[in-house]
């Protein structure tokens, strides 16, 4: 859709990081993520309508089936999204197998749900001209949803699944070549002036919305370093403009490369897979130790699951150890299964260090991570109870030593916690 000269917008329903990096990079615009459980319906209209001005075309990448969701009345599913932003929906089957037997499937998803716009179906990994043919002519003959395409199967440029899900765009370095063979790929059996007139609701050249105000920044008075290299990534689009419209300055840094911090007041380290990048973190002791030195000397740092592994004394996988920056006092041990996977809620315990702490409030959060954390010393301070999730341990989530907040929670900048607010408060409050 891009390379036919529409501006793509593309969101991504629910917590996930990884697939946001695929669409940001593929539509050159960054993915912002619409979750249900982390924000009110009218935070959802809000920012999808800021994100999707200025661009011609809006594509809302579901998760799970189209029904799925916590709750069994469907209110939290990919349907109520698309019902809730007005959007037709374009279901894509995996048709490996089956022929005529798409034909009640596709009835089911339009009988289930009547409010529902499906306005066409993509059959995916279809075996070659003869099966295509059966599945269109299924479709067509007992339903009246328009086949959109079909994709055959494609090995050579697939993109490879680890134990999280996919690899992340940013450790791919092939990640340019294999959007553009998928993109040559879905020019061939999908028709993609279709889906983008789905999309828009207008042909291509059609004026664009205005952009949004939301977009003005002030000017920056604060600085603050965020890892982003192939070990780290995990970071929400929206959560990064929100520090740009405090009047912060996102200095990128990394801590497989750079051998010394930037000049910034703070640091931010996301999630990422510091375990598969072990042998360059621990080399690089130049940027080891100066990560150390800045929270030893109260610099305020916030580091989320593989940012706070890699702020470990070491990393254990694959009877692989490396040594991490050893501001925390504990060893990170990988497992071959979850250790905490999906919403959490959290309650703030009050020993936290950032303003506007409410330990009435829930906040409600997410984690995925492999890992745990042993041989932690007794006596650590906590800043949050775990209501609903695992967290770090016995219920407890978020060290604190001296000015550092680290934990698997990946929080969500949003109306039942604005976490950047709270954040570049401290980090204001602690260089005047």
């Amino acid at each position: 859709m891009a390379k036919r000269g529409f501006s793509v917008q593309p969101f991504k329903k629910g917590p996930d990081y990884i697939d946001p990096l695929w669409l940001g990079k593929a539509s050159r615009r960054g993915c912002v993520n619409l979750d249900f459980f982390t924000s009110t319906r009218d935070e959802i209209l809000s920012t999808f309508k800021t994100y999707a001005a200025g661009s011609d075309a809006q594509l809302v990448e579901g998760n799970k089936g189209l029904f799925d969701g916590l709750s069994l009345n469907g209110c939290d599913s990919n349907a109520a999204m698309a019902k809730l932003l007005g959007m037709p929906v374009v279901l894509v089957i995996d048709a490996q197998g089956m022929t005529r037997g798409v034909a009640p499937l596709l009835l089911g998803y339009q009988q289930f749900d009547s409010e529902l716009a499906i306005a066409g179906v993509i059959f995916n990994r279809v075996g070659g001209e003869r099966h295509e043919a059966k599945l269109i002519s299924a479709a067509r003959e007992y339903t009246d949803i328009p086949v959109l395409g079909a994709v055959r199967k494609f090995r050579r440029s697939s993109i490879k699944e680890k134990h999280l899900g996919l690899i992340p765009a940013n450790e791919d370095a092939s990640a340019t070549r294999k959007i553009e063979d998928l993109g040559r790929l879905m020019e061939e059996g999908v028709d993609v002036v279709r889906v983008a007139e789905l999309a828009t609701g207008q042909p291509p050249g059609s004026p664009a919305l205005t952009p949004s105000a939301n977009h003005d920044r002030p000017a920056a008075d604060l600085k603050i370093g965020i890892a982003r290299d192939a070990a780290f990534g995990f970071y929400y689009y929206d959560d990064l403009q929100a520090f740009e419209r405090e009047g912060v300055e996102l200095t990128p840094f990394s801590p497989i490369t750079d051998q010394a911090l930037p000049e910034v007041d703070a640091l931010f380290l996301g999630g990422g897979f510091p375990e598969r990048h072990l042998s360059e973190l621990e080399a690089n002791q130049g940027m080891r130790a100066a990560i150390r030195a800045a929270i030893e000397q109260g610099m305020p740092v916030y580091a989320e699951c593989g940012g706070m592994m890699y702020l470990a004394r070491e990393i254990s996988w694959q009877g692989r150890v490396g040594e991490g920056v050893g501001a925390i006092p504990a060893r990170v041990v990988m497992s071959s299964s979850p250790q905490g996977r999906g919403y959490m809620q959290l309650r703030e315990t009050g020993l936290g260090r950032w303003p506007g702490g409410d330990p009435k409030r829930l906040i409600n959060a997410h984690e995925f991570h492999y890992s745990r954390l042993t041989d932690l010393p007794e006596g650590m301070t906590y800043a949050y109870d775990v209501i609903r999730g695992k967290g770090i341990e016995n219920g407890k989530d978020g060290i604190v030593y001296k000015n550092l907040l680290a934990s698997y929670g990946h929080l969500r900048d949003q109306k039942q916690n604005h976490w950047v607010k709270r954040f570049v408060a401290f980090v204001r409050g602690l260089r005047t």
